[in-house]
Parts: structure tokens; sequence; C-alpha cells
């Protein structure tokens, strides 16, 4: 299996992780169809010639049920969250001299297009050797429909993740520490103070 792979599938919950296995061993038909506003074409990625990484995880409303029911009885909490997600796409891609400047193009291309589309850049960190960027669909102040994480690590790596359902806002941390999406992990929240503002307005 796998490297990158492998580690995904350690840091997930142990029900994510059971999904997951399924999902490995079974074909997926990837439906390219839109069904919600939190739908995005993430389009096709260019693998190195040299042999390098290439992960492509879509876990859908099936398999992410299964595993919101096995974990019901010893993870609620985590049960909770997987039952309000719709589908998890995760593409690792390894940068070679052969793919690197087509896929972040394409990194690039996604983020102006989710900018361009309504969705909201809510975390966006240029350092030397890491970028990432944080986009949130939102649905009023009430609920997260999808969010996508982009990733450049230097000049050897991408990852795009993307998750589409009904999260709460303040369910996004604990999304990022089941799943190991650590730029999820601190996340500004200013949705959920609005709501707690207007209700402490309220006799």
């Amino acid at each position: 299996m796998n490297s990158k792979l492998t580690r995904f599938l350690h840091r997930s919950t142990p029900a994510l992780a059971a999904a997951l296995a399924v999902w490995i061993a079974i074909p997926v038909i990837a439906d390219s169809t839109p069904t919600t506003t939190a739908a995005v074409d993430l389009g096709t990625w260019m693998p190195p010639k040299k042999g390098g990484e290439f992960v492509e995880v879509n876990l859908r409303d099936n398999l992410l049920g299964m595993a919101a029911r096995i974990a019901a009885k010893d993870q609620p909490e985590v049960s909770e969250l997987l039952n309000g997600i719709h589908s998890i796409r995760v593409h690792v891609i390894g940068l070679d001299d052969s793919n690197r400047n087509t896929n972040t193009e394409h990194v690039q291309a996604l983020r102006k297009s989710l900018d361009a589309s309504g969705w909201e850049r809510v975390v966006s960190v240029a350092e030397t050797n890491q970028e990432v960027a944080v986009h949130l669909r939102t649905q009023g102040s009430e609920a997260v429909q999808g969010l996508v994480v982009t990733v450049l690590e230097g000049n050897h790596q991408a990852v795009v993740v993307h998750i589409s359902g009904d999260i709460r806002p303040e369910k996004l941390a604990t999304l990022g520490e089941k799943f190991g999406i650590e730029p999820l992990k601190h996340l500004p929240m200013p949705a959920k103070k609005q709501d707690e503002s207007k209700s402490a307005k309220k006799p």
C-alpha cells in the first residue's frame, strides 16, 4: 500500500480507517455531477513520471454512513460528525520536474476559482517551504456546506482535501483533529461569535 495512504489511514479515526479499507477493496466510480452548492470540480492531476507518490481517496455517503455506524458506540461525537458529511476527497501528488509546474498552476487556478465563486478564504499562509489555503462554503452562520484545503509543500508535494456536507462551524476543529487536517485545527470562528452575540441580546 502507498506509504502516504498508510499514514492517512493511521491518523484517521478507526471508523474512517475501516471505511477506507473497504473503499480500497472495491471499485469506486466517481460521479462528477454536482449535487450541492458545495460541489467542486477538482479537475485532473498529473502524476510524477518517476513513480513518486500519487494518492486519490474518494469517499461517498454510503461508506461514510458505514463508518458512522461503526463509530456510534465508542465514538459518538465522531459518528455525529460523519453523519453530516456527504463526501471526502483527498489528492496527494508528489512533484518532480515532469509535473511540478502543471500541478502548481492547477492549485493556484483552483484557489482563484473558489475565490470567484462565493467560497470564503479563511486561511492563507505563504511561507518559504509551504503554502496553505482553506476555503469554506457556508450557509448563513449556521452551517458549513463544504471546505477545500490546498497545500503546496515546497517543490515536492501538493495536497488537496475537499469535504462537503452539513458541518457545524464549531465542529471544524474536531474534523481537523480526527482526520489529521492540521489547518482546520486553528480556524477563526467569527460565525459562532456572531450567533452568541445575537443570543445574548435576546431578553
